[in-house]
């Protein structure tokens, strides 16, 4: 009886609604929704969507947005994310060029205006990291891009998630640190952009995963052949005429 019962849970029928015009989104791949999930401030996710174009932040199936992107944090930057995004994010602070006392200003500011959680880059100090711990009370993700970060010293000065960013090499990154800080430790991760990949990095013990969406010009490619070959049929259904 109670195999019936687990065997009906796992088939259930999920009813799903779509509109007309917000119909064509990028959705993340299904298996990311295998992981546990993260809960931040009463907020369950496991699908992260890695951007900040906008446009995609409002056309999307994510759970959360990973705002992260490879310039000096910029307030200007963060507001707009945080006033387009209708799920929680997760906003890049800095940590590489921008540090210190700067990084802890523009991180206040970000959970002010409704972070979920700030992103701080491999090369921070500990101490930047403590800092913003005493001042925040939002969580601490600090990426780590390989086995010689300092995992350990970024979890004592107050990180509370890792984001594990390691390429190809990601999913032996999480079981190594997944061993270290034990089963309970958060660890966000970049799935890769295949099933099989996004499943061994949930396996290695990743509790939520990043997805890398196409990006917009990749997008209109598609867009616009299908605009092409409309034209062209409507050219010829024309000419039969």
């Amino acid at each position: 009886m109670s195999e019936q019962k687990n065997n009906n849970k796992t088939n259930r029928f999920v009813p799903e609604i779509k509109g007309h015009l917000k119909n064509h989104i990028i959705t993340v791949p299904e298996s990311i929704y295998r992981a546990t999930g993260i809960k931040v401030l009463g907020t369950r996710f496991k699908s992260l969507i890695f951007s900040t174009d906008v446009a995609i932040l409002e056309n999307h199936n994510a759970q959360a947005v990973m705002a992260v992107y490879p310039f000096t944090p910029q307030l200007s930057i963060i507001d707009a994310i945080l006033d387009v995004s209708q799920v929680p994010v997760f906003v890049g602070v800095g940590g590489g060029l921008t540090s210190g006392q700067r990084t802890v200003n523009i991180a206040l500011h970000a959970e002010l205006h409704g972070a979920h959680g700030v992103v701080v880059n491999a090369p921070i100090s500990n101490d930047t990291i403590h800092d913003l711990y005493e001042t925040l009370d939002i969580p601490i993700v600090a990426t780590v891009v390989s086995l010689y970060d300092d995992v350990k010293g970024k979890v004592d000065a107050g990180a509370r998630i890792l984001n594990v960013s390691g390429g190809k090499n990601t999913a032996k990154l999480v079981a190594q640190f997944r061993k270290e800080l034990g089963e309970e430790f958060p660890i966000i991760a970049t799935g890769g952009d295949d099933e099989e990949q996004i499943l061994e990095t949930i396996a290695a013990g990743a509790n939520a995963i990043t997805y890398t969406p196409p990006t917009t010009a990749s997008l209109f490619t598609e867009i616009m052949k299908k605009y092409r070959l409309e034209k062209k049929e409507e050219y010829l259904d024309e000419e039969k005429e």
